[in-house]
């Protein structure tokens, strides 16, 4: 009876063996079937090495182009038959062959040096001096020159840091450089990911140990650790915390020697220090942006530039780039993709497209990869290229319509411009009909939510298409709505918040939303199968577009100045262009706040020199007015 009992066990436990076994998802080799890897360290020309690895197709019967992604992400993996699974900007290119270049960039990873956080471009270099354009030029000087079979031609890509890196490559670009996508790509510092018009982003504070740790020799290893909060609710952790001083504790660290593990002293993160000693638009920040360079692209290089009108850490550099590429290079071949993305997915595979809990439709980035992006790389780099790539110009999804529209220009030509004012009961009216002040309270102990979700996250995304009723029936929200639209109303373009304010303090944020209020009787829940639970798309409140401006900033970045209490002041916040349709039925919705927590930190509604050395005292909660003479300046597609 033992016997049997133990054979079947045997039995059973080889059959469990076996169907895990085929229930296993197989291992994708293709790279490692159809490519070489190589890697080499390229010397810049102030002698600093640069860790590089090069996959090249097996097949050498013809030469390809060099497709170059440099990141401070970590070309890993590292070492002798080790190699990606997947490579290039996407399947498409990786499959049709192209020589792949992955480059950790100066003093990240295998590199050497030191990492400088958007490394300052320095115009007429003397000898030996350098900047990353230097070393995107140098490494790829050294590759047509030593890479096998490669035909001359080189593009770059990358997605937000990677992306900025792609930028840079255009800078007084090397003469093989032909195609660049720089996409979700960072342009200043001061407008995008860590700040928003000044303001800023609490919410990524994790992230700074992973470009501030210090760090001066090539590790294979992470040599950063990020802060533990120790909390599932990010709202009341940062909350409890208190001032910003009191977040230090989390950006000092024992120095170590990488080689050996020695620890030698305490030091601070150096982008933690560069945030803090830096609070206002000054000569360290304006000197690491990048968009008032480009006007040293030349006409030589193509640029295909890639965003998601949802991406919440990079939607100013995308635009800002094509846009400054636009006006000062006139004969340049320079297009835009915006689709219905958060930061990156245009280079997933999923085929349903959603950012958080909104659906948007299907393959719509294996579209773009497809049809757009492979395209565009096929075009300028295997063959002679000229501009007639049969790609438009401005390539843009409608997130209303739920469609892509091609055009000629961007905004497009048929757009004109209308004022929509802030009116009395909660109404956003073509005319002014008053200049009234509407008050609320701002309680710093109870800051307006970003979002209503209770959780911590590295970098919040899902926010940007989120439902905003919770914060519609806040009394610190204004609230200003049309009535049902009784025909489509298209926005293409940016939006100005031209907002006439008065405080009772001498220091305050302003948040401006645009709300795409959905039908009450819409209840096709069935698509939206991602829709949190306690939500529904009936009255859902999608937003569509917000932006925040650090109101002391209101007349300058460079030079900060209080509030006068009491006093009717102006304040114009930009926000990033849209193209959003608010169809037949549903209701256009503006929303004013003044925080915004824990996205944004909390202003102390008292002016203070720096915000990140305010004391607990400094924070006070103040009465606000908005006038009924502010509005909102729209760009509208007739």
């Amino acid at each position: 009876m033992k016997k049997i009992i133990l054979f079947t066990l045997i039995s059973f436990l080889a059959f469990t063996a076996c169907k895990n076994k085929e229930s296993e998802p197989k291992k994708n080799t293709y790279v490692a079937d159809n490519y070489t890897k190589k890697e080499v360290d390229i010397i810049m020309r102030d002698g600093v090495k640069l860790h590089t690895t090069i996959y090249s197709p097996k097949d050498t019967s013809k030469k390809y182009p060099i497709l170059m992604q440099r990141t401070p992400y970590s070309s890993a993996p590292y070492g002798e038959g080790k190699m990606k699974t997947k490579i290039g900007p996407n399947i498409h290119l990786m499959k049709e062959g192209n020589i792949v270049v992955y480059q950790d960039v100066r003093g990240r990873w295998m590199s050497e040096g030191v990492y400088d956080n958007m490394r300052a471009y320095i115009p007429n270099k003397k000898e030996n001096e350098s900047d990353e354009v230097s070393d995107t030029y140098d490494t790829i000087d050294w590759l047509v020159k030593n890479v096998a079979n490669n035909n001359g031609n080189v593009g770059t890509w990358g997605i937000s840091y990677p992306g900025h890196y792609a930028t840079v490559s255009t800078i007084e670009a090397h003469p093989a450089l032909k195609a660049a996508s720089p996409q979700a790509c960072i342009g200043d510092f001061f407008f995008d990911d860590f700040h928003h018009n000044g303001a800023f982003l609490l919410s990524y504070f994790r992230a700074i140990s992973l470009f501030g740790t210090y760090k001066d020799t090539p590790t294979d290893s992470a040599w950063y650790s990020f802060p533990k909060m120790k909390s599932q609710d990010q709202y009341q952790f940062f909350l409890d915390k208190g001032p910003l001083k009191n977040l230090n504790e989390y950006f000092q660290y024992d120095k170590l020697d990488i080689t050996n593990s020695v620890k030698k002293d305490k030091i601070d993160d150096f982008f933690w220090k560069e945030i803090v000693e830096h609070p206002n638009y000054d000569s360290v920040w304006q000197s690491k942006g990048i968009i008032q360079h480009l006007d040293k692209v030349p006409s030589s290089v193509a640029t295909m530039i890639v965003g998601g009108w949802f991406d919440a850490e990079d939607l100013y550099g995308p635009l800002e780039t094509y846009k400054a590429i636009e006006k000062q290079g006139e004969n340049n071949y320079n297009t835009m993709v915006f689709g219905p993305w958060d930061h990156g997915k245009w280079s997933r595979n999923t085929v349903k497209n959603y950012v958080g809990n909104y659906y948007f439709g299907d393959s719509i980035s294996l579209k773009f990869q497809s049809e757009i992006e492979t395209k565009f790389f096929n075009h300028f780099l295997k063959v002679e290229a000229d501009k007639n790539s049969g790609l438009p110009e401005a390539y843009v999804f409608d997130s209303g319509k739920k469609e892509w529209k091609s055009y000629n220009t961007w905004p497009p030509e048929n757009t004109e411009t209308q004022n929509w004012y802030l009116s009395e009961n909660q109404k956003l009216t073509t005319n002014q009909k008053s200049t009234k002040g509407i008050n609320f309270i701002s309680d710093v102990k109870r800051p307006v939510p970003y979002s209503e979700d209770i959780k911590t996250v590295f970098t919040p995304r899902k926010y940007m298409t989120d439902d905003q009723r919770f914060a519609a029936r806040r009394p610190d929200v204004l609230v200003f709505e049309t009535g049902i639209l009784t025909e489509n109303f298209t926005l293409a373009g940016d939006i100005l918040a031209k907002l006439k304010v008065a405080t009772t303090g001498t220091a305050a944020d302003w948040i401006v939303k645009v709300i795409d209020v959905h039908p009450a009787e819409l209840s096709d829940d069935k698509e939206n199968d991602k829709l949190q639970d306690h939500l529904k798309m009936s009255n859902y409140h999608l937003m569509v577009r917000s932006e925040v401006l650090r109101g002391r900033f209101r007349n300058s970045f460079e030079k900060p100045e209080p509030f006068i209490p009491n006093k009717k002041t102006d304040v114009n916040i930009k926000l990033q262009d849209v193209f959003h349709t608010f169809k037949k039925g549903h209701k256009l919705q503006i929303q004013v706040q003044s925080t915004w927590f824990p996205l944004i930190d909390l202003n102390p509604q008292t002016y203070v020199d720096n915000i990140y050395k305010a004391d607990k005292k400094d924070f006070k909660t103040q009465t606000h007015t908005v006038f009924t003479d502010s509005f909102i300046e729209f760009s509208v597609l007739k």
